[in-house]
């Protein structure tokens, strides 16, 4: 072999060898793929996380408008979105027309979203339904905070997925355009790993 070729091969292995090295640290370094519900957390949901030891469900009680005690386990069963929420919170009041049309598409037997208010009287939050045309969701109310300060919230609004047995899918601890292609497609994920 002339030493030329010995020199060209050593350069060569030493290449690839550096290459692979390369590869092995820059891929690490990109942290784990998405897997779960958060791999669905693009364009208009970009800002949808999943935590790694998120809070269980809360347990408190919240009242319907006929007055009647309700817990987020009365919802085990179905994929639930749960939005805390309040009249007196700009994005919140926001959202709430997507939340609306994300109820009249997907509300039924696998899914439903959950819309509990923080306002001081649920007076508050049934007259602003009736001024904006809210048809499709539910309106809940809870005025003690414990709901928010449970799944630690830092503010309103803040929209938790839960799956069929109440374990957290995900959240958005912001508001969001949830009648878009990207929410549907998250939703729709959701349902059907739930």
């Amino acid at each position: 072999m002339q030493p030329s070729h010995i020199k060209f091969g050593i350069i060569t292995c030493t290449v690839i060898l550096v290459a692979a090295i390369a590869f092995v640290l820059f891929s690490g370094m990109q942290g784990p793929a998405p897997s779960g519900l958060a791999s669905y957390a693009r364009g208009e949901m970009s800002a949808f996380q999943t935590l790694e030891n998120a809070p269980p469900r809360p347990a408190h009680a919240f009242i319907d408008p006929a007055g009647t005690e309700r817990t987020l386990a009365d919802f085990e069963g179905q994929v639930i979105l749960v939005n805390y929420w309040a009249t007196w919170c700009a994005p919140c009041i926001v959202e709430m027309p997507a939340l609306d049309e994300l109820q009249a598409l997907y509300g039924g037997e696998d899914f439903q979203v959950v819309t509990i208010s923080a306002d001081r009287r649920i007076e508050e939050a049934e007259a602003f339904f009736e001024e904006t045309g809210l048809r499709n969701l539910p309106i809940y109310h809870d005025n003690s905070f414990a709901g928010p300060t449970s799944v630690g919230a830092r503010g309103l609004p803040i929209s938790i997925v839960y799956n069929r047995r109440g374990v957290e899918m995900g959240r958005m601890a912001r508001d969001a355009e949830w009648n878009s292609e990207d929410a549907h497609a998250l939703i729709e994920a959701a349902i059907r790993m739930g």
